[in-house]
């Protein structure tokens, strides 16, 4: 399993805009292999709003054949074409293999 990780900066005031474009599932929740998305915001920073856009994967084939599929590329061309990526002063992508995971432990029975 993997957990890529796209850290975006955008210019400060415009979190609401970032917040706003991720509340509605999109179409990389049905892709395969696509196991959850999480929007993090960056908290104490002045300088710009920032936020991680965490996703996992069953593995890095399932990710990249996201990244290689019409509806990515479709994705990310209407926020570029609509304005919608003004607000974006910058980003980096990370991938990360998932170790260790761990749930929350269970009460025993009695």
């Amino acid at each position: 399993m993997i957990i890529v990780t796209n850290t975006i900066q955008a210019k400060p005031g415009y979190g609401n805009v970032i917040r706003e474009r991720f509340k509605s599932p999109k179409n990389v929740h049905t892709f395969p292999g696509f196991v959850r998305m999480e929007l993090l915001q960056t908290q104490g920073i002045e300088e710009y709003d920032e936020f991680q856009v965490c996703t996992t994967w069953d593995n890095k084939e399932a990710f990249d054949a996201w990244v290689q599929s019409d509806s990515f590329k479709q994705a990310h061309a209407a926020r570029r074409e609509n304005g919608n990526g003004d607000q974006v002063i910058g980003n980096k992508i990370t991938l990360h293999e998932v170790i260790v995971s761990h749930l929350p432990a269970l009460p025993a029975e009695n």
